[in-house]
């Protein structure tokens, strides 16, 4: 398969993820690489959206602060985080690997900004879509 995103590899997830996507030719991008280790999600969401590559994280959190909810939608950025628990890095890799296309694919068929979730077993679901994220802005200004 021919992937036609550019992922961004957030710091919670590291290295060893972002290596196993590009052994299958996903082009990938690292946070280190262009971000000091503990830049506020806020400051690279915005940047990393205008360059259209999407997120790949661990930080489910990132879906529930206020702040990072409204540097997604207004930056329009495509973020997929891992509902992971406790699970080792080579778990980790293997849910990626596997879930890979479905990432692409679903990117595909979706509207930023959006935020969908990653399951242990691989299954890409939609958490907020643009509408919700809209809604929750919208709410939180009022």
């Amino acid at each position: 398969m021919t992937f036609k995103h550019i992922y961004f590899i957030d710091r919670a997830l590291g290295k060893s993820i972002g290596k196993a996507l590009e052994n299958l030719g996903v082009k990938v991008e690292f946070h280190n690489e262009h971000f000091t280790p503990n830049s506020p999600d806020i400051e690279w969401l915005p940047i990393v959206s205008q360059k259209g590559w999407i997120v790949l994280t661990k930080d489910e959190n990132i879906g529930r602060n206020e702040l990072e909810i409204k540097a997604m939608a207004f930056s329009n950025a495509k973020v997929f985080a891992l509902v992971s628990g406790n699970i080792n890095t080579e778990e980790m890799i293997n849910i990626f690997v596997k879930g890979i296309e479905k990432i692409d694919k679903f990117v595909q068929g979706n509207n930023a900004p959006f935020i969908a979730k990653i399951y242990k077993d691989s299954t890409v679901k939609m958490w907020k879509n643009k509408t919700a994220l809209k809604k929750v802005l919208k709410n939180k200004l009022v």
